[in-house]
């Protein structure tokens, strides 16, 4: 008996031993692949970079704020230098913000970074790194921070003191875990805990939008989804909306009804494509489409930019989170950059 314990624990240990010999491997591997990224698009701090954005009134006194989401770069960011090269990519390549993700500029428990790296959107370990630092001397601004509804309700100004020492003045909420967007009664709840979360941040100047997935196309009631609920039962003084389109398509919601329905309570979009773009032959007749590049896709994001700019949105954010081109995300923000110099670009400037 205690010889066959013996042999299991030897072989435990090995396993073990192999298993400690692969992570580490692995990650040797990734950090050689992400500095050869970097490398490959280092640039220098200049005085002036071009910057795309438009006007969305004759007067030309309305400039729309272009951005990049910070889930993109996560992989980018394993150390202070890598984080700070990628950052001026993004300003180089026109971007004028960056939307950052409180969970990425802290440092993040195991179970988050597993969650984001098996969704595809791994959130890498730049929680370690002096964001204050890397915005400064990336010369970008911040557009917004992304938090969760609990942390606001537990110390909202401890939130706004944050969102305002990044200088910007909205916090976005990236959607509810662990919720029931299927019930009426909690979709109800949710609107009126927004209003209350909206409400506080508002007496520290800081205004409060929802960000959507696809879970909130769930039906409630035979003729409404939560996202109605959300947007119908919240008070716009308190409550407005990033809406990202990729995820209502990929729903199967009708994305440009919704643009309308939101009108001026759509203060930022999340900005997406979605198709396959893999080149053939296929072995079956049906692709599964994932995020892709501004203008590779199939989604109508001409329709959509369209009443966008007719609605006054005040700023565009990028996203696509996985899928990109050579697996190099600043290579896909330079592509996608390309679209939205063309589609968002002042050309008086």
């Amino acid at each position: 008996m205690k010889r066959n314990m013996k042999k299991f624990l030897k072989i435990i240990s090995v396993f073990i031993f192999l298993v400690i010999i692969f992570i580490a491997g692995y990650g040797i591997k990734e950090n050689v692949r992400i500095n050869k990224i970097v490398r490959s698009h280092i640039t220098e701090q200049t005085a002036e970079r071009n910057v795309f954005g438009k006007s969305n009134d004759a007067n030309d006194t309305e400039h729309i704020t272009t951005a990049v989401q910070q889930i993109m770069i996560g992989t980018m960011c394993n150390n202070y230098d890598n984080a700070l090269q990628t950052l001026l990519a993004i300003k180089n390549a026109g971007y004028e913000s960056i939307e950052l993700n409180d969970f990425m500029i802290h440092k993040s428990s195991m179970l988050v970074k597993l969650m984001t790296k098996f969704s595809g959107m791994s959130i890498g370990s730049g929680g370690k790194l002096d964001w204050p630092k890397l915005i400064e001397e990336s010369g970008l601004k911040v557009i917004s921070i992304h938090s969760n509804l609990g942390r606001i309700e537990n110390n909202a100004k401890a939130v706004a003191d944050e969102a305002k020492s990044f200088g910007t003045d909205t916090v976005v909420i990236t959607g509810m875990y662990k919720f029931n967007y299927s019930s009426l009664d909690d979709a109800e709840q949710l609107a009126q805990r927004l209003n209350q979360a909206g409400e506080a941040l508002s007496e520290e100047r800081i205004h409060l939008l929802y960000h959507n997935h696809n879970v909130e196309l769930q039906k409630v009631t035979s003729k409404k989804t939560a996202y109605d609920i959300i947007i119908e039962e919240t008070n716009a003084a308190y409550v407005n909306f990033e809406f990202d389109s990729y995820w209502m398509a990929d729903g199967g919601a009708n994305v440009p009804a919704l643009m309308e329905k939101l009108g001026n309570r759509m203060k930022l979009w999340h900005i997406n494509d979605r198709g396959y773009t893999r080149s053939g032959p296929y072995m079956t007749p049906i692709l599964k489409e994932n995020a892709t590049e501004l203008g590779s896709g199939n989604m109508d994001l001409d329709t959509l930019s369209a009443i966008a700019l007719k609605n006054g949105v005040e700023g565009i954010v990028l996203e696509t989170h996985k899928n990109w081109i050579d697996n190099d995300p600043i290579r896909s923000l330079q592509v996608s950059g390309k679209y939205m110099q063309e589609k968002f670009c002042d050309t008086e400037n």
